[in-house]
Formats: C-alpha cells, structure tokens, sequence
C-alpha cells in the first residue's frame, strides 16, 4: 500500500529555518514527480514547488530563493527546506507524488510567529 509520511513541522520565528522530510513506500519512489503543497486556513491548496525524476526542480514565486527541494531515492525521501520564513508562510504543508498514480501525505503543520 502506497504511503507517504511528512515530518518536521513546528514553530518557527520570523527569519527562521525549518526542514521537513517527507519518506514514501509502497511504490518506485525514484520514478515519480514529487512535490510540496501548502494549504493556509481559509484559503486553497497551492503549489510550493516539486522536483522531477531527474533532479530538476521548480519553485512557486512566493518561495523563490528561499525554498530547496531535494531528493534521496536511497532514502524515499524528499525534503524541503525553508528558509527565511515569514509569517504568510504558515500553512500545513503537503507532498504529492504523481505518475500514472497521485499520492498524497497527511500533513505537517509549519507555524512562523514571534
């Protein structure tokens, strides 16, 4: 059974750092498009950015320069790492992996207030 389990989220302050780790199973983690989402209260699901099959990766605007994503297909994971945060950058956090197939991850939560 396909799975993917985010991790990481927390309390950050203004101008902080926070990683979050995202591993998959039950299913060739190498071959999918992986991807981060955000969803903020009140407001629709977006796209913070993903990474492709072959390592190229694309970012949303808004997180441009101060977001990484990253992969390690040893692992089944996928990372993003934030920087810089800002308090527009709270939300719950997704990752989504597609193929033929789209799996989502249950969410962690990432809260940036001083």
């Amino acid at each position: 059974q396909a799975q993917l389990v985010e991790s990481g989220g927390g309390l950050v302050q203004p101008g902080g750092s926070l990683k979050l780790s995202c591993t998959a199973s039950g299913f060739p983690f190498r071959d999918y498009l992986m991807s981060w989402y955000r969803q903020a209260p009140g407001k629709e699901r977006e796209l913070v950015g993903y990474i492709t099959q072959t390592v190229s990766t694309s970012y949303a605007g808004s997180v441009k320069g101060r977001f990484t994503i990253s992969r390690d297909n040893a692992k089944n994971t996928v990372y993003l790492q934030m920087n810089s945060l800002k308090p527009e950058d709270t939300a719950v956090y997704y990752c989504n992996a597609l193929l033929i197939q789209e799996y989502w991850g249950q969410g962690t939560q990432v809260t940036v207030s001083s």
